[in-house]
């Protein structure tokens, strides 16, 4: 999640365990705790600057709930030697300190990128998939409980809206499970009747909300898309069919970035070749025809794939400045949370898979996330 979120988080948990006359110093220690984890990221990138090996590396040692007991408690012995606070009451002090580390990654598995809550066992990361990375509904209950316990200090009203504060996030959070099993349930039906039924999938909501959501399924030759309004469709899902160069892919795929990909994302990516280049893009964070993460790991070599350094491309998705840019794309959205999916101009009718879309040659020779796919 945000690290906003991750911040009040930590505070709220941290300020609702401590006793109550530390109240503003567990805000303040819950919120950096909150952040702890995520600072993995600075170590990284002095490691290494390889994209694929950062995007991989992120939420695993720092989130595993193997590890952070351990950091938690070192943290606790320490400020309990040198710490006033943590010395007049340890106990309610180690169970601030660890909850605040261990809610941050148990919040970030509800996301779609993953993480490696069972590290260092090779297991895929966790991916709950059913809150976006920024999700207000999920974080105004907190950062409204820590201001008023900032206030409030050590009266029983900071209790009281700590309290509160934790449980409307997690009951948001429990909404988020329930309507990605809806949504999930339709999917299904859809996909069965379109042969599909036994088709890797995932859910994910849409930006800021949890009313709007995209399902995407992988099939022999690419992968299909559809979306759903909880508020406003009702009948049969839709999909769209999209190629992917699932030749190429099979090809590459003893490459050590395609392998270290293709466990990180469950499978679901997509590949194309440009200018001999091999491309893979992770379904899971982006709208067609542009994703957050793009790899260019390989280059054809003959009838051979040889790797390359891995490069991250820049998406190329940028709403359209002349029409409003951002606060249209916002709009659209909005638009259609409450507004019934339309029938595609082709006429293909709900619950069907639209042809996959046809291959076009590059506009430009550069290589771009914007050239074609093929």
């Amino acid at each position: 999640m945000d690290s906003l979120s991750q911040i009040v988080l930590g505070g709220a948990v941290a300020a609702a365990i401590a006793p109550s006359g530390h109240r503003r110093a567990a805000l303040l220690a819950g919120a950096v705790l909150g952040t702890l984890p995520d600072l993995d990221s600075l170590p990284l990138m002095l490691l290494t600057d390889d994209p694929v090996s950062l995007m991989t590396l992120h939420r695993s040692l720092s989130h595993s709930l193997f590890v952070l007991p351990l950091v938690g408690w070192l943290l606790w012995w320490l400020f309990k030697r040198r710490g006033r606070r943590v010395a007049e009451a340890p106990g309610r002090w180690f169970w601030a300190i660890q909850l605040a580390l261990f809610t941050h990654p148990l919040l970030d598995a509800f996301t779609v990128y993953g993480t490696q809550l069972l590290w260092p066992l090779p297991m895929p990361p966790v991916m709950w998939s059913s809150v976006f990375i920024i999700d207000p509904l999920y974080t105004v209950w907190l950062l409204l409980a820590c201001i008023v316990a900032w206030f409030a200090r050590g009266a029983r009203l900071a209790q009281h809206a700590l309290v509160a504060g934790l449980a409307l996030s997690s009951a948001y959070l429990g909404w988020s499970l329930l309507a990605k099993g809806l949504v999930e349930r339709e999917a299904d039906r859809a996909l069965a009747a379109i042969g599909l039924d036994q088709a890797p999938r995932f859910s994910v909501p849409m930006p800021l909300n949890t009313l709007l959501w995209r399902v995407v399924a992988m099939t022999p030759d690419g992968y299909v898309i559809g979306d759903r309004s909880l508020a406003a469709d009702r009948g049969p899902m839709e999909f769209r069919g999209y190629r992917s160069n699932v030749q190429a892919l099979a090809e590459a795929r003893g490459l050590r970035s395609v392998r270290r990909l293709g466990w990180f994302n469950r499978g679901f990516m997509r590949a194309r070749v440009e200018q001999g280049t091999l491309v893979l893009s992770d379904l899971r964070m982006g709208l067609e025809p542009d994703y957050a993460f793009s790899f260019a790991v390989a280059t054809r070599h003959g009838a051979r794939w040889l790797a390359i350094p891995p490069r991250q491309l820049r998406s190329a998705y940028r709403p359209p400045v002349a029409s409003g840019g951002w606060r249209d794309a916002l709009g659209e959205l909005w638009r259609r949370i409450w507004n019934p999916a339309q029938v595609d101009t082709a006429g293909h009718a709900p619950g069907t898979a639209a042809p996959a879309l046809a291959c076009r040659p590059a506009a430009t020779p550069t290589l771009s996330p914007t050239a074609a796919r093929c």
